[in-house]
């Protein structure tokens, strides 16, 4: 896998687990606090301000570790 599929990978799971530590529907087990809410919009933020700046942290976090840029 490529950095960008790796950056999708881990939003995509960043955003569930959020989500399902954030979410009180009453039975929600994983249910700890709803300010875990507060990380859902985080990621949203950077990717939204990644299709204006071609910026993304993740990006040069995964670069550092050596995963290709390209096939």
């Amino acid at each position: 896998m490529v950095i960008n599929d790796w950056i999708h990978t881990i939003a995509g799971l960043f955003i569930m687990l959020s989500l399902a530590l954030g979410v009180d529907c009453g039975h929600n087990p994983l249910f700890i606090h709803k300010y875990f809410l507060f990380f859902t919009l985080f990621i949203g933020a950077n990717l939204f301000q990644f299709g204006f700046t071609k910026f993304c942290p993740m990006g040069l976090i995964l670069k550092k570790l050596g995963v290709p840029e390209t096939k």
